[in-house]
């Protein structure tokens, strides 16, 4: 069609001005054919400022942040539109910067560009874009959503789902994309209660037929545990496709509901659907955390013989934790020789380790941290197992070792954290804290559980008494 226009403008009897010269150049620009429209922008007899800021696109859709600067600066008139597209041509190529230089000299500042200098300054410093945001006479939906993204990619999940709550209250009408960072937020969390608040308004609107809030919000369910809702959604959604059935099988994956995962995997086969690499990490991973040991060597056999499948560092090391889980540690050490593979690939040498660790074995143990901490010196986790598998093997010299040089290298491990939501409030435990404030209570229940466990363990389940009061609780 290009070549069609062009053959038109070109012919001796073409009515040629600016808005057609234009529309050219605009053709071209949407085609990502920058040297083409470069050509006939300089062939241009007369350009007005509309001329001008296609061409400006054409460079920043291309990259070419260095000749947008040089046309900006060349520019004879510019309006509102001139200065937004550099401002988030800038801030695309990560020159914050200079957005922030040329954001100072703008005459007039509309909401998109403070709602572009916000997007910017969040990708480094949350705390400026925040009083950035703050600091804006005006604000939309996409400011809002904007912010919340920036809290969601520096983890910030809580001050995001916080956010949100401002923006219901400032009378301000979510879109797509707000919801779905909303729902990832609870996700993040864990947070049930506010998911299902979400849920309740995105049922009032829209897009509780939309194909991307459907699979956000089977997210939110299965990470809060609720995989029966999880489940009905997806039964109920109107449109499925591979992405959503991944979903709901990495849900039962987490779960430890390896069959299920299996069954599923089964039916979107059944359906129409190929399994692509994805699929195949989150099969690996239903089997390696429901120790269907079998199924996920079948699974992974199958994987290998699809030529369509790249057979990934993910998939080895789900099937490595699949083995090691298992006990059967010399097989996925014979795996790991026969496949080649090299000390860089961490995450299988770690998935090892931590099967050895859970079943003593120090001689493959030790291999798996050689050349995990070859891959990644700096990982503390290889110093904590390390030395407990030497402890277990009776080895207390080479793991004070260990720990000693884990100390040199002034490295520590993160403790273990969870929460729980009881009551509408989040409760936070950190391992080895006892700040909370039924600490005791706690601990002492925990004990009771675990005395409950051993006898369940070693006695008939007729003969085992459980007390009543400690149920209830």
């Amino acid at each position: 069609m290009l070549r069609d226009a062009r053959a038109l403008l070109d012919r001796p009897d073409a009515r040629r001005n600016v808005v057609t010269w234009t529309a050219l150049l605009s053709g071209y620009a949407r085609a990502r054919l920058v040297d083409e429209a470069e050509a006939l922008f300089q062939r241009m007899p007369q350009r007005n400022v509309v001329s001008w800021n296609t061409m400006l696109e054409a460079y920043a859709a291309a990259g070419r942040v260095g000749d947008a600067c040089a046309l900006f600066d060349r520019m004879p008139v510019r309006d509102a539109g001139s200065w937004n597209i550099l401002l988030a041509t800038l801030v695309r190529s990560g020159s914050v910067d200079k957005a922030r230089e040329l954001f100072g000299r703008m005459p007039e500042r509309d909401v998109m560009a403070w709602t572009t200098m916000v997007d910017g300054v969040a990708r480094s410093d949350l705390k400026r874009a925040r009083e950035l945001f703050d600091e804006m006479p005006e604000r939309n939906v996409v400011t809002w959503t904007t912010m919340m993204n920036g809290y969601l990619k520096g983890k910030q999940s809580e001050l995001a789902l916080g956010l949100f709550s401002g923006m219901l209250m400032a009378g301000i009408r979510p879109n797509q994309v707000t919801f779905l960072g909303a729902l990832d937020a609870c996700s993040d969390l864990a947070a049930l209660c506010e998911g299902k608040q979400v849920h309740q308004m995105i049922c009032k609107t829209a897009f509780q037929f939309d194909y991307f809030v459907e699979s956000a919000l089977m997210n939110v369910y299965a990470k809060c545990g609720e995989i029966g809702l999880a489940r009905k959604l997806f039964d109920l959604s109107r449109e499925k496709d591979l992405i959503s059935w991944n979903g709901i099988i990495a849900a039962y994956a987490h779960h430890g509901v390896g069959i299920e995962a299996i069954r599923l995997y089964e039916k979107m086969q059944e359906n129409g659907y190929r399994p692509n690499d994805v699929t195949y990490v989150v099969l690996l991973s239903a089997c390696s955390h429901s120790g269907l040991v079998d199924e996920g060597l079948k699974i992974f056999e199958s994987m290998v013989n699809d030529i369509s499948i790249a057979v990934r560092d993910e998939h080895y090391t789900c099937f490595i934790d699949l083995c090691s889980r298992a006990g059967r540690l010399d097989d996925a050490k014979r795996l790991i020789h026969y496949l080649k593979i090299k000390p860089a690939s961490g995450s299988v040498w770690s998935a090892l380790l931590g099967g050895c660790n859970a079943h003593g074995n120090e001689s493959i143990g030790n291999l798996a941290a050689r050349n995990l901490l070859q891959a990644e010196p700096d990982n503390a986790g290889t110093y904590t197992l390390l030395p407990n598998i030497y402890a277990s093997a009776g080895k207390w010299k080479e793991a004070a070792e260990i720990r000693s040089e884990m100390n040199n290298r002034g490295l520590k491990k993160q403790p273990g954290c969870s929460w729980i939501e009881v009551a509408n409030k989040v409760h936070v435990f950190v391992a080895r804290d006892k700040s909370h404030s039924e600490s005791d209570l706690i601990c002492g229940l925990l004990q009771n559980i675990h005395h409950m466990m051993r006898i369940v363990g070693t006695v008939p389940n007729d003969l085992v008494h459980v007390d009543e009061e400690v149920v209830s609780i």
